[in-house]
């Protein structure tokens, strides 16, 4: 304590006069803990992330996921799957506890604690060891959250006909073809087909593809007026010629695909 003029300056020992430089804590005492979390480690992980993300993006980019077979909404036969790391959750959904009146516990309630209590796990778990029998609450959680995973996928997969499904969805290869819109038949096309068949012939939800077809000009021309399997008759109301000129637009476009 010093004493000037009227008045006490008090001193705090616990106070350096002295600034120094922000030097990270000597961590060679702590086995596992030799660098600061922040930055040093902290701006390792960051890095590897990014080297990540941007090998990734690149891949994406170099083979694009394929596309699957066009969705018919007239198939009610069909069982739209999710991909393998929904199934579980998928499988879930067919049970009574989890559907129907209670489809809020299958798509809400079950997967919001289960996954909420894995989040939760290392706080209830407070055991000072890393060994998995010094952390029996947040390592059980884990196995029995792991093992509800694999049962409920297990059981969804082995009741799907798999190599139906492949052979319903293979994916659809593009057309190598170039449409000819200056030809006469594309306009005749265009009035009467192209709603069903696609812009390049390449069919939809509601028609096959008209590309690769193993019908001749004839057969072409009989399914035109009279129809074939889900498709109506009288789809074309022109003239003969023009029928003619639809029919030769086709089969030129196969051609071109050969």
């Amino acid at each position: 304590m010093h004493k000037g003029k009227g008045m006490k300056f008090v001193g705090d020992s616990r106070i350096s006069a002295e600034k120094k430089p922000n030097i990270p804590k000597d961590y060679s005492e702590y086995p596992g803990r030799t660098e600061a979390f922040w930055p040093n480690f902290l701006l390792k992980e960051w890095l590897v992330g990014a080297v990540f993300l941007v090998g990734f993006l690149c891949l994406t980019l170099a083979h694009p996921a394929p596309l699957e077979g066009m969705a018919d909404p007239g198939d009610a036969a069909y069982i739209p799957l999710p991909d393998w790391y929904f199934l579980f959750l998928y499988e879930l959904l067919k049970y009574n506890f989890a559907s129907g009146p209670y489809i809020i516990m299958g798509i809400l309630v079950l997967p919001g604690l289960a996954f909420g209590a894995l989040l939760l796990a290392p706080f209830l778990d407070k055991g000072p060891g890393r060994r998995p029998q010094q952390r029996p609450v947040a390592v059980g959680m884990m196995m029995l959250g792991l093992a509800s995973v694999i049962w409920l996928t297990y059981e969804s997969a082995s009741a799907v006909d798999w190599e139906a499904r492949a052979e319903e969805n293979k994916p659809v290869a593009e057309a190598d073809v170039e449409i000819d819109e200056e030809d006469p038949g594309f306009a005749i096309y265009e009035n009467s087909c192209m709603q069903c068949h696609g812009d390049d012939l390449s069919g939809g939800a509601a028609a096959p593809s008209l590309i690769g077809t193993e019908h001749t000009a004839d057969e072409i021309a009989d399914i035109a007026q009279n129809g074939i399997g889900d498709m109506p008759p009288d789809q074309f109301s022109g003239s003969d010629e023009e029928l003619e000129q639809l029919v030769d637009f086709i089969v030129s476009v196969n051609e071109e695909a050969e």
